[in-house]
């Protein structure tokens, strides 16, 4: 049976109904073949178990796992207050697995993340989305090996102001947790990213930072350096929209040889930037700025470079999982990442999404990466091995 994909979408005013219009569209899109898998991303302003009460009403005991986000994308674009629904159908198997505790240690969730894929015989694909606000991603990713199997994902997004956010696995929903699918079988899973942010000349040292709160920067609180460059009073840094609005403008660190994206969720009332990825004091930061045409360069590279992964093999289904700041960037030019995609994949291959706080993507070398402010894109097919 040939691997078949399809993404539906829907409004509505609760979850249910606006999960189960998506669902609903995706299988009338899908014809007669029968749903393996599915990914929901859905609008952090429903319910999940609404949500996925909804979707599970029409797709039964197909696995399922999910995210919340801000605004779903399709092949049409861009969708707030919405559920995006993608299924895939074909010859492979899925498990999923619900990890409550996530947010208390990515260690021990890596641990039996690691149990599970050693559990098989078989090579296993990842798919992942954990709590953007809460949990430490760098850390679960430095203790999941690159082999066996390969792993990527998302961080998932929300409400900035409140830290509301959510996960789903199965018919299980909540804060604070990893939900991942573990696909094998006659199934590939190749991922492209890239990002569109560029150093313009300002550097920093980072002179304070504990935990996830980078609190100085050039002996300063980080809002004061951020004050000085953009004009506005470093108290105004403190309230939306420049709280959130700092994410736009993130810090380039160096990690040996590598300059790695780290940016701000929000800024904190005492000045400093509460991150979702850890900054040592002492090093140089350098600051970023994006821009529309940097951005779509940047999607089309990450479409070309899954594809090209690809080989031969048709893509079934694009999962793109854009960080947050995108949405930001490209607010006058809504979807203008989804349409540069699909310059490269072509208007035929159903495209689902959403925006995140950070990235999760394989890597030749021995851990995954945790990436912040890029697209990522996935594409789906048949193992013709």
């Amino acid at each position: 049976m040939p691997m078949t994909g399809s993404v539906g979408s829907a409004q509505a005013l609760d979850g249910r109904e606006a999960g189960l219009q998506a669902a609903h569209q995706a299988l009338n899109t899908m014809g007669a073949n029968t749903p393996v898998f599915g990914v929901v991303i859905s609008s952090h302003q429903y319910q999940a178990r609404e949500v996925l009460n909804g979707v599970s009403s029409l797709l039964g005991d197909s696995p399922l796992i999910g995210f919340s986000s801000p605004a779903g994308l399709t092949n049409t674009g861009q969708h707030a207050h919405s559920v995006v629904v993608a299924i895939l159908s074909g010859d492979f198997q899925v498990d999923t697995q619900w990890y409550p505790g996530y947010a208390q240690s990515g260690r021990e969730t890596a641990s039996k993340v690691n149990q599970q894929v050693l559990g098989r015989v078989e090579r296993q694909s990842i798919l992942g989305f954990g709590d953007g606000f809460n949990g430490d991603a760098e850390q679960f990713c430095g203790a999941i090996p690159s082999q066996p199997s390969q792993i990527a994902g998302a961080l998932s997004s929300g409400d900035l102001h409140t830290g509301n956010t959510y996960q789903m696995a199965g018919n299980q929903t909540g804060t604070g947790a990893l939900a991942a699918a573990f696909l094998r079988g006659n199934i590939r899973m190749e991922v492209g990213y890239d990002h569109g942010w560029n150093p313009i000349g300002k550097q920093f040292r980072v002179t304070r930072s504990r935990g996830f709160w980078l609190r100085t920067l050039d002996g300063r609180p980080a809002s004061e350096s951020y004050s000085e460059l953009f004009g506005y009073p470093p108290r105004d840094w403190a309230f939306p929209p420049l709280s959130h609005l700092a994410r736009l403008y993130p810090l380039g660190v160096e990690q040996g040889e590598e300059l790695v994206i780290r940016s701000p969720i929000r800024v904190e009332a005492d000045g400093s930037f509460r991150m979702n990825a850890s900054i040592r004091d002492g090093i140089d930061a350098y600051l970023l700025v994006g821009s529309l045409a940097t951005c779509e360069t940047a999607a089309r590279q990450a479409a070309q470079n899954a594809l090209k992964k690809l080989g031969d093999v048709k893509p079934a289904l694009a999962l793109v999982l854009v960080d947050v700041a995108w949405q930001m960037l490209l607010k006058a030019h809504p979807g203008a990442e989804i349409a540069a995609v699909q310059d490269i994949l072509g208007d035929k291959v159903p495209v689902a999404g959403g925006y995140t706080l950070g990235q999760i993507v394989p890597d030749d070398k021995a851990h995954p990466k945790y990436l912040n402010q890029h697209i990522s894109v996935i594409l789906f097919g048949e193992d013709t091995n």
